[in-house]
């Protein structure tokens, strides 16, 4: 139960993680990058990649529980994007064999990785554009391509359908909601479901990068907008099977939330 001011705001019960969220099993492949966007502590981190053999291990474990639903991997970069996409889709192809399971896939994107992550067995895909204010983009992520991930996004589409192909867009870096309503649309227009992720600002990255935490009026406001557009669109949240659209714990989800 959530009170405040004596006010009953809300009441439910805390659902148990079983790799980072509820009914999924959601790993980190490699928590390392070789880009350097200003809002992700990951390049600061230099974490250790993970192998096959512990991505499934620590999947059976969360199956053990009885309680998973989909599988989900992310990844940095570790030493290319060709060399990251190969080793996720081994993975999948090893999961496959053994999991009847939706599998989503977040990494950077290649010229092949649809196809790749595709033909290996994943369910769905997500390239991250970060934003939609190229501005923005181009001080916050020098070292990558927007209008090669919005290419990749479109292919993306292509190959797994609608519904099935997501894309991190977020708040907080400086732009304007007209800005975000804009870029939400253009995505809808492609066939891509925006998740608004409002910014997290991290003390590694502090003086690096203008990030404000946007209030929850903005975020409920913009999450309402994105809500129309998509369904203007003919596109549904709620038919996400894996990664951060059904777990709604980071995000406001339209057709879930609201």
């Amino acid at each position: 139960v959530v009170i405040k001011d004596g006010l009953e705001l809300a009441r439910g019960s805390l659902e148990p993680a079983l790799c980072h969220c509820p009914e999924q099993a959601y790993l980190t492949v490699s928590p390392r990058c070789i880009y350097d966007c200003k809002f992700c502590p990951v390049p600061k981190l230099s974490g250790e990649p993970k192998d096959k053999g512990q991505i499934l291990r620590l999947v059976e474990k969360a199956d053990r529980t009885g309680e998973m639903r989909a599988i989900s991997l992310t990844s940095g970069v570790s030493e290319s994007p060709e060399r990251e996409v190969e080793k996720v889709a081994n993975v999948v192809r090893a999961l496959r064999e053994i999991y009847d399971l939706p599998i989503g896939i977040s990494v950077y994107p290649t010229r092949t990785s649809s196809e790749e992550l595709h033909r290996a067995g994943a369910t769905e895909v997500k390239y991250n554009v970060e934003t939609m204010d190229l501005e923005i983009f181009r001080r916050c992520c020098p070292d990558i391509s927007h209008s090669f991930i919005l290419e990749s996004l479109k292919e993306a589409v292509e190959v797994f359908g609608e519904n099935r192909v997501t894309s991190n867009f977020i708040i907080g870096l400086g732009e304007g909601d007209d800005s975000v309503e804009a870029g939400v649309r253009r995505l809808a227009e492609m066939g891509v479901i925006p998740i608004l992720r409002p910014i997290s600002p991290h003390p590694l990255r502090k003086g690096e990068v203008i990030a404000e935490r946007p209030s929850p009026e903005r975020l409920l406001r913009l999450a309402r907008i994105a809500k129309r557009i998509l369904d203007v669109h003919g596109l549904r949240a709620d038919l996400a099977e894996t990664m951060c659209l059904p777990c709604t714990g980071c995000d406001m989800t339209p057709h879930r939330d609201l």
